[in-house]
């Protein structure tokens, strides 16, 4: 088989809506920064998260959790000031906007501690709300008579102000089905963000559902198989939904971008921690491209595969296929993998995601693929950078980036004819998937 430049790198489909936000690149910058040092500064969303992490170890025990507004593209944190005045202080002169509240971290870990114990029941889920400084508890419709009950008086248990209770309309599942679609005998999932495993050697993570469903991975229904789960990284249930998919071609070229469709690529600069209220976009084989915000970090949800922790609680939909595809934000940040949720793109509903950061460091791997997201592969003017890359008019792919023969990656790669989405790759009825994203 001819050495080709794969661009499995999520996408492949037509773009939807969110590709008209995605256009202009971000450039919201601390150059706002007033220089009083007590007003809350302009912040990059990459920069927000810093600052949180920052202001997490300075405030110690005061620090009750962030969020971003993207409205005012500021960081705002919530304190517990106690008898301390100093602290609002420093988290001012630190750029942030303060907000005191009643719930600390602790007890809201607690609380969280309290429903794993008390309602670990299929269909639920749930995640920090820094917004509204509670615990946000959300069932599926699966949970009604008794363990509606259970759930109901669990959370009454935690006391007034502590945990809040949504109802969904639709049920919580993985959604194995399809960034670029991979397949693999009758399961289809996507692709999530190229990287370099820590052998050198190129490789692409995706969700950990769909690496235990299968060893191997083609890039076409039918084909023959192009890349091999590390059996060792694939987890699911438990802490997490991630696994490590080496290519079988040492010389794949991997970019290190997402394919948005239409011949438009977002070039994918770092990994980066989520933050409650940013603005981010997903990548799926079957719907394509769709944008929301964060709602929660460090989501738990019970599947009826199982309990997964560590997850990110978003409003963006999806639906089976897109399991794997890429999260992440306008200016090129990876920030998750998809890996379930309930509704559809159609009434909407709630989605998580696998965290990158914590995949990379479990798989032991880097973001992109070394070499390889250089030259005319991932870099260069037609490979996706500069004004092209953000996407611009062009979308940052020229014939030999985007959905060209050799780095789209053709026919075969699912940026072409066929997965745009082609008969191959779009119809979610031939990839004889089960529901799972």
């Amino acid at each position: 088989m001819p050495k080709r430049k794969a661009a499995i790198a999520a996408g492949g489909v037509a773009a939807l809506g969110a590709a008209a936000i995605l256009l202009p690149n971000a450039n919201a910058s601390q150059d706002g920064a007033s220089d009083d040092a007590a007003a809350p500064r302009t912040l990059k969303a990459a920069d927000a998260s810093d600052l949180a992490s920052q202001l997490a170890g300075l405030l110690g025990d005061a620090f009750a959790g962030s969020y971003y507004d993207a409205d005012n593209q500021q960081l705002v944190v919530n304190v517990i000031p106690g008898d301390n005045n100093n602290v609002i202080v420093q988290a001012k002169k630190a750029g942030a906007t303060v907000r005191e509240v009643d719930n600390s971290l602790a007890e809201l870990d607690a609380g969280a501690r309290t429903l794993k114990a008390e309602a670990t029941i299929p269909g639920t889920s749930w995640a920090v709300d820094p917004r509204t400084n509670k615990i946000l508890v959300t069932a599926d419709s699966t949970v009604t008579g008794a363990k509606w009950d259970q759930l109901e008086s669990t959370v009454e248990s935690l006391g007034s102000g502590m945990a809040t209770i949504k109802k969904s309309q639709g049920t919580f599942k993985t959604f194995l089905s399809g960034g670029d679609a991979i397949f693999a005998g009758g399961a289809r999932c996507s692709a999530g963000f190229n990287v370099t495993a820590g052998d050198g050697t190129p490789a692409f993570l995706t969700a950990g559902h769909c690496g235990v469903a299968a060893a191997e991975w083609s890039d076409t229904e039918g084909g023959a198989p192009i890349a091999t789960v590390d059996a060792a990284t694939a987890t699911f249930p438990g802490e997490g939904d991630f696994a490590l998919v080496k290519y079988d071609d040492p010389a794949t070229e991997a970019p290190s971008e997402v394919n948005v469709g239409g011949g438009q690529t977002v070039q994918i600069s770092q990994a980066a921690e989520a933050e409650v209220g940013l603005q981010v976009f997903r990548m799926g084989s079957t719907t394509g491209l769709s944008d929301g915000q964060v709602l929660g970090l460090d989501a738990t949800v019970n599947y009826p595969e199982g309990t997964v922790t560590g997850l990110i609680q978003t409003d963006v939909c999806a639906e089976p296929g897109d399991s794997g595809g890429s999260l992440f934000t306008q200016d090129g940040l990876a920030i998750g993998l998809t890996s379930g949720g309930s509704g559809d793109c159609t009434v909407g509903g709630e989605t998580f995601f696998q965290p990158v950061t914590t995949a990379l460091e479990a798989v032991g791997a880097t973001l992109g693929a070394g070499d390889a997201a250089g030259g005319d592969a991932g870099a260069g003017e037609e490979a996706g950078a500069g004004e092209e890359a953000a996407p611009g008019e062009e979308a940052g792919a020229g014939e030999e980036a985007g959905a060209g023969e050799e780095a789209g990656a053709g026919e075969e790669a699912g940026a072409g004819e066929e997965a745009a989405p082609g008969e191959e790759a779009g119809a979610a009825d031939e990839s004889g998937l089960t529901d799972t994203h």
